[in-house]
């Protein structure tokens, strides 16, 4: 992971306008290289890369404003259903050091078979539905 934080750069520029709404520890915005229309990062203030090491204050902070972004989607886009996911570390894929959580806006026919979400990251297991295994 890079030394790098856009994410700190966004928090720290007064001036920016990709601030969607934010509360004393946690903002949300859309995200830079989304894969759904309305692609919404929360973030927290404090520089922090796990989850796991945010407290308390900051996960109500958080999800409070996944609640916040969620109805504010509903409204713009009208998506049929979310994705909410957190790459919390390399080896889950996190290439940002700065602890983000994804809300991604599904809609209908945008994948094939969306069934089994985020268990397409090891895909030989994740139509564990599926009568050909």
């Amino acid at each position: 992971m890079s030394t790098h934080c856009p994410f700190c750069e966004i928090i720290n520029d007064a001036k920016t306008q990709r601030i969607i709404e934010q509360n004393d520890l946690a903002l949300s915005v859309r995200d830079g290289f989304p894969v759904s229309d309305g692609h919404t990062l929360i973030i927290p203030k404090r520089h922090v890369s796990s989850f796991f090491d945010i407290t308390q204050a900051e996960r109500a902070a958080l999800f409070e404003l996944v609640d916040s972004a969620k109805a504010q989607l509903d409204e713009e886009f009208h998506p049929d259903a979310y994705n909410i996911g957190i790459n919390d570390g390399a080896a889950a894929g996190q290439t940002v050091p700065h602890l983000h959580i994804h809300l991604i806006p599904r809609y209908k026919g945008d994948v094939l078979d969306p069934r089994g979400g985020v268990r397409w990251v090891k895909p030989d297991e994740a139509a564990y539905w599926d009568d050909k295994k």
